[in-house]
């Protein structure tokens, strides 16, 4: 039986998708291998990889002066990888507004002259702060930002004007909702939220951004040996990029970004809306920064929180914990959680209200 899976990720992925992976598991074609099997130099495989970067420029609206680098290692190790590619002169400027940004932050703290220039740790993440012009600072490599806060349900709604190179965290809303690429100098994002499976992490990266000569950069995380192998430097995560090329294949049918955003903004208007309305639940997210794609919420004490969590797993909505750093409840309602998901999950909220009064 499917559930409704409200996993922060590994997410819900289409139907389609899990369907179509089935149907090639014994031999994607006629080729008599499972993609898993391939060899990433053979024909079929080059044909996958090369579907998917095509598809997801066309989504993406991609610049051609931009690279697309298929990797490993997540977000996290995109983390290294951006100081160690692009602190050339020694300094960047990091946005704190959340866990993850505060990881990527401390992570590339050795690397240089790192400041973290605004924070919204004073009010528990609950808001993206404001980002004037005169914040950044003078002379640097590149600014740092997460575009939506997966723990905390935030998200930016204005991109800051910035004097360097703009680098996004945007694993969490990636395809979820337009976004401009041309605005940022890197993109990055691990797959396992809207893209498709855990294992492949997406690099959007401006091409006058990667260069040669990086003495402290491992070659692994060195974007310029990546580019120039056409991201198959190393054997790449074969399997997930297949899956993940179905997966934007059927967005793509459904209409791209552009009709994926509507479907998301309904489904995050009737969970807050209930929530607002709610003298039972609360979403302590400053109201102009609320993310599309993740929803934490909180009933009137944490006895009924865990109450809450293990009733409704047996209703088949699952993984509704909250971030161990906050507790309550997160609803992470991604590209593949379908509306009929989210308005089960209101009628489970009202009956659980109803029951616990």
């Amino acid at each position: 039986m499917r559930v409704y899976n409200f996993s922060a990720g590994p997410s819900m992925l289409f139907e389609e998708t899990l369907k179509e992976t089935r149907d090639t598991m014994l031999s994607y074609k006629d080729s008599g291998l499972c993609v898993a099997e391939m060899s990433h130099r053979s024909k079929d495989y080059s044909e996958i990889q090369t579907e998917f970067i095509t598809i997801l420029r066309e989504l993406m609206d991609i610049p051609p002066d931009y690279d697309v680098l298929l990797l490993q290692g997540g977000a996290s190790q995109q983390f290294d990888a951006i100081p160690l590619n692009l602190i050339k002169k020694g300094k960047a400027d990091y946005v704190i507004t959340g866990h993850w940004s505060e990881r990527a932050f401390s992570q590339a703290a050795p690397y240089g002259d790192i400041v973290a220039v605004a924070s919204s740790k004073d009010a528990t993440f609950t808001y993206i702060p404001e980002l004037p012009d005169n914040i950044f600072r003078e002379d640097t490599d590149y600014t740092h930002i997460t575009t939506n806060n997966t723990i905390y349900g935030t998200r930016y709604t204005k991109l800051p004007n910035t004097k360097s190179a703009l680098v996004a965290d945007a694993s969490s809303n990636i395809l979820g909702e337009k976004i401009d690429v041309s605005k940022f100098g890197i993109i990055y994002a691990g797959a396992q939220k809207n893209i498709g499976p855990a294992g492949l992490t997406v690099v959007i990266i401006k091409k006058e951004l990667i260069t040669k000569e990086l003495p402290n950069c491992p070659k692994m995380l060195n974007y310029y040996t990546q580019a120039s192998a056409d991201s198959l430097f190393n054997t790449p995560p074969c399997m997930a990029i297949y899956m993940a090329m179905l997966n934007i294949r059927h967005l793509k049918k459904l209409g791209g970004v552009s009709a994926i955003q509507k479907i998301n903004e309904e489904k995050a208007k009737l969970l807050y809306d209930f929530i607002d309305n709610s003298g039972f639940y609360k979403n302590n997210v400053n109201k102009d920064d609320r993310s599309l794609m993740n929803i934490p919420f909180l009933s009137p004490n944490g006895e009924l929180d865990k109450k809450f969590i293990k009733e409704s797993a047996s209703e088949g909505l699952l993984t509704l914990a909250g971030h161990k750093t906050v507790g309550g409840m997160r609803a992470s309602i991604y590209n593949a959680m379908p509306v009929e998901g989210v308005k089960k999950l209101i009628d489970f909220m009202k009956k659980f209200e109803l029951a616990n009064k």
